[in-house]
């Protein structure tokens, strides 16, 4: 049984290791998807942004105030969509500066709910495992991978202790 542990063992830890490295590659095609998602909706705006030099002091706000202020439903509803982009911006904006940092406090930000489920679902669905060899991407894939296989360890003696105990009682 010892003999079966210890190859469960390394190869856990091997694979912690692996499956650990694979993530900073994660965060990092996560925040181009989100970079490239902020670069659209900042180009979508554009030509609102010249109407609202042109009439309205280069206030966007204003010219959306005066789109939903219309009676024309159209235009109201041009301002909701404007709105909308505008909006869109500024959580991107924010979620952008936040992943600014090192990869530790990326990980905290999109754990805590930073993480948006659709961009995160989109770069799922295209994610191509990488391995950034990083000091801070090495550190964290060592020491991510340590705690897998510590994990699986507790786990292991755990239930050998169950067994071992129901066997002799």
């Amino acid at each position: 049984m010892s003999y079966i542990r210890a190859i469960l063992d390394r190869i856990v830890l091997v694979a912690g290791v692996i499956a650990a490295s694979c993530v900073p590659g994660f965060i990092a095609q996560y925040r181009q998807r989100l970079g490239g998602q902020l670069d659209q909706v900042l180009l979508d705006l554009a030509p609102f942004q010249e109407i609202a030099n042109q009439f309205h002091h280069g206030n966007l706000r204003e010219l959306i105030s005066h789109h939903l202020a219309s009676s024309d439903q159209t235009f109201h509803r041009e301002g909701a969509a404007v709105q909308a982009m505008l909006d869109s911006t500024e959580h991107l904006r924010a979620a952008v500066q936040a992943l600014d940092t090192d990869l530790f406090h990326q990980l905290v930000y999109l754990l805590k709910g930073g993480l948006d489920p659709l961009i995160a679902h989109a770069t799922w669905d295209i994610f191509t495992p990488s391995f950034n060899l990083t000091a801070e991407s090495v550190v964290f894939a060592a020491a991510l991978g340590i705690l897998i296989w510590l994990l699986f360890l507790a786990v292991w003696l755990s239930c050998a202790r169950l067994f071992t105990r129901r066997g002799t009682g």
